[in-house]
């Protein structure tokens, strides 16, 4: 329980890192190069992480994967986001972002194959309701390509946050590896459009370079880290609904910084947004069984190539080799433990030592 706890704790820190954005982008960014920003954003971050993990490379479909990756992750979410926040109030972009848990439960039944608890489902429907309280004004404007580029950005990430709970990371290679893999690849395909749209690179001055800095290593590498750390970890659907505290935190951080009001009806909206993330992260009921469950939270995420060492399993030197488990996620959005049916063996016999042999005889096991 304790560990569950802390994977939630430090996975939430990834939306909150996210939630300074609006702040650090108003106060810090040079205005009117949001494309560039993100270069700045994604790039030197990931470069910086392939320098600390040594420089490893991707092999084999992970070149593909990475790519993938990084489009779904940076390339392509990092612009629709500009676009979104630049054509919509930051209340309707916030909004259009809170749905992604809806998107994950149904994305997650139909990839992963997990139903998401029901509790989890009345969250994902709740808290956006919440943040829609918090940040739309009744003046809020409504810009059709806007809302296209933040539904966009929001699919994106939901399927990136899919796809990365299926394949999980190669076999020997870290989280902050992979990661590292995807900002390079997602920087590098923004410099292209950005080079297009907005001409050459903006010279940033100190004031940028503070700003950069802040959500390049902070606001990208390390919240990008801790995320897909709790995607491996933590159930998808209470992942997605982790990212409602970024809003959140970009309107407490307006208040208190911005000197932004804050009625009781924005009051009211973070109480339910804040009570929908406190019901989706209880711990699952489970039926008493005196059965020995195999694990509380299923297998490890692993790329569907991994094997333990020797080639074997546990399972498959007692014979019984559960090929589909490969594959399964870390932790299930259902209630129901997974547990192993057991064939009742017959005890080897032990053959005694012989007193005219000094080596004793070979004990069998199963």
């Amino acid at each position: 329980m304790r560990r569950r706890t802390g994977d939630l704790l430090l996975t939430a820190v990834a939306p909150t890192l996210w939630g300074t954005t609006y702040l650090v982008t108003t106060e810090f960014l040079p205005p009117d190069r949001p494309l560039w920003s993100g270069v700045y954003r994604a790039l030197p971050a990931g470069l910086l992480m392939v320098a600390l993990t040594r420089g490893r490379r991707p092999s084999g479909h992970w070149w593909w994967r990475s790519a993938l990756l990084g489009l779904l992750n940076v390339g392509a979410l990092f612009p629709l986001l500009f676009v979104a926040a630049y054509r919509l109030p930051g209340g309707t972009a916030a909004v259009l972002g809170a749905i992604q848990p809806l998107l994950v439960a149904g994305l997650s039944l139909l990839v992963l194959g997990l139903r998401p608890r029901p509790p989890v489902l009345v969250a994902a429907v709740v808290a956006p309701a919440g943040i829609a309280l918090v940040v739309l004004r009744p003046d809020a404007a409504v810009d059709l390509v806007g809302v296209a580029a933040g539904l966009v950005a929001t699919v994106a990430m939901a399927t990136g946050l899919i796809l990365t709970r299926r394949w999980g990371t190669p076999p020997g290679v870290g989280v902050g590896t992979v990661t590292s893999w995807q900002l390079v690849a997602g920087g590098l395909l923004i410099v292209p459009v950005a080079a297009l749209a907005e001409g050459v690179p903006p010279v940033p001055d100190h004031t940028n370079l503070i700003g950069y800095a802040w959500l390049g290593l902070l606001g990208t590498a390390g919240a990008y880290a801790l995320w897909f750390r709790g995607v491996t970890r933590l159930p998808v659907t209470q992942v997605a609904l982790l990212a409602v505290v970024s809003p959140l935190t970009a309107a407490a951080l307006g208040w208190l910084v911005l000197g932004q009001s804050l009625g009781p009806v924005q009051l009211a909206g973070f109480a339910v947004a804040v009570g929908a993330l406190a019901i989706a992260q209880l711990p699952a009921r489970t039926r008493p069984d005196t059965r020995q469950p195999v694990s509380d939270q299923g297998p490890s995420v692993v790329d569907s190539s991994r094997r333990t060492a020797g080639g074997n399993s546990v399972a498959a030197a007692a014979g019984r080799v559960n090929r589909s488990g490969a594959s399964a996620p870390a932790a299930v959005d259902s209630p129901s433990i997974q547990r192993t049916s057991s064939a009742v063996h017959p005890r080897s016999r032990r053959t005694a030592t012989s007193r005219s042999r000094r080596r004793p005889a070979r004990v069998s096991s199963s």
